[in-house]
């Protein structure tokens, strides 16, 4: 089930809803037509629609973003453009074609959405000044969203560099005997590491690289953040049942039913869902 985020921004005294759905960002264009004519705000969007260049404009988006796009439905409907007579809605462009790039619904959170793309030109249209404020307050809202991401990330990275320190301090004092080369040593580090991979992402780290020849980084580099606290924990636990001499595969079954308990847990906890939104 995808996750659906809403926001509200604030563009020259009006309000406008932005809603963030399958990795896509969706701006109220009944909002924007507020900004213009609050009681009208149907019959703007209906007349923007109409339009033949926005019509061949939203064609060319749903072609370059939408698998399912319905081309035979679509040529039937810019056909008619034009004609007097001629009236579309959102919702008969979604039933027609089965675009993507519009959503209409109804209801608390009801009204027509476009994709952002498709929302900054129905802004144009009402005025270009808006056009440019909505765009601004659009990019300042996601300046903020970036770096709150990135400070949650790098919390977690740090809480993980610092219990991979604990991990590895561990093993040195209870796995490596005190002859052993530094090549042996590493050799025991990487070990230890991918029983880690393999309680948590069930791979070793070879193995994920092997079935992403093209990604940057490692596993854990494109861990999630219910991941990333998972890991820290497995860290710090491993590192106890090291010192209590519990052999690899032992400690391998344990630390996974951990990981599938806590995963579990983390993937149902509101807090944590609160602090990725």
């Amino acid at each position: 089930m995808s996750k659906t985020k809403r926001t509200r921004m604030e563009v020259q005294g009006t309000a406008v809803a932005l809603v963030s759905k399958n990795r896509r960002d969706y701006i109220s264009l009944t909002d924007i037509a507020r900004h213009k004519d609050a009681k009208r705000t149907d019959y703007l969007i209906s007349n923007w629609l109409r339009n033949r260049n926005t019509i061949e404009f939203l064609g060319i988006w749903e072609r370059l973003n939408n698998p399912g796009f319905n081309p035979i439905e679509f040529d039937g409907i810019r056909k008619q453009a034009g004609l007097n007579s001629f009236i579309l809605t959102a919702k008969r462009w979604i039933d027609s074609t089965g675009a993507i790039g519009l959503m209409s619904s109804t209801g608390r959170y009801g009204g027509t959405y476009a994709h952002k793309d498709i929302a900054f030109e129905f802004a144009s249209w009402v005025s270009v000044e808006f056009k440019l404020f909505l765009i601004k307050e659009f990019q300042r809202l996601k300046d903020e969203e970036n770096d709150r991401l990135k400070l949650d990330w790098n919390l977690q990275r740090t809480l993980a560099k610092i219990n991979y320190r604990i991990h590895t301090d561990a093993i040195k004092e209870t796995l490596i005997p005190p002859t052993v080369t530094p090549a042996q040593a590493n050799l025991v580090y990487a070990s230890e590491a991918d029983l880690l991979n393999v309680a948590l992402f069930g791979q070793t780290a070879r193995q994920w690289r092997d079935a992403h020849p093209d990604a940057e980084g490692n596993v854990r580099d494109h861990a999630t953040l219910e991941q990333l606290v998972v890991l820290t924990n497995l860290e710090s636990l491993n590192s106890v049942l090291v010192r209590q001499g519990l052999p690899a595969p032992e400690r391998l079954l344990k630390l996974n039913e951990i990981a599938i308990s806590q995963m579990r847990t983390l993937l149902t906890e509101p807090n944590l869902k609160r602090l990725k939104s």
